[in-house]
């Protein structure tokens, strides 16, 4: 599986999770959840009703109350359950670009997340100092969803077949 995105400088981190593909996938189908597994989500104020498809929207909050943020983010591209590319808003801080990748690996996945500014001030302040913040959030945004991916009971998954 290749790393990430050809989109500028980026952080990428990977994670291994002990569930097939789609299951991960069907966390990430599930925007209302975004605020439980992704780092400085705070609030899904509306999605569009079909999320996950190429040029469907989330409309956020993200950061803590009162210096929270109110933007959207955009589905660049989408191959269940192998791949989902996003475009994140957050102006006036900026836009990035974040690729979220699933392989097979073994009975589990591999999931690979590669993050970069694309658009704004964030992407002029791009430095070693925020890069290495950004790997740690999503290191721990990972953490979260594989714990969604592998112990949420979702409808018509088993808990020992994954499927």
């Amino acid at each position: 599986m290749t790393r990430g995105a050809a989109f500028g400088r980026s952080t990428s981190i990977s994670r291994r999770v002990g569930v097939p593909p789609e299951r991960v996938f069907a966390v990430l189908a599930d925007a209302w959840l975004i605020p439980v597994w992704l780092v400085g989500a705070a609030h899904i104020r509306d999605v569009d009703a079909n999320w996950p498809a190429a040029g469907s929207k989330l409309h956020h909050n993200v950061g803590a109350w009162p210096l929270s943020v109110s933007d959207s983010t955009e589905v660049v591209e989408v191959d269940p359950p192998h791949r989902l590319v996003l475009q994140a808003r957050a102006w006036p801080i900026g836009e990035a670009r974040v690729e979220l990748a699933f392989g097979p690996d073994g009975e589990g996945t591999e999931i690979i997340m590669t993050e970069g500014a694309s658009r704004g001030p964030v992407r002029v302040f791009d430095n070693p100092l925020q890069r290495w913040v950004l790997r740690h959030r999503n290191r721990e945004s990972l953490d979260r969803l594989a714990t969604l991916a592998e112990k949420r009971p979702m409808p018509g998954w088993t808990t020992q077949s994954g499927g």
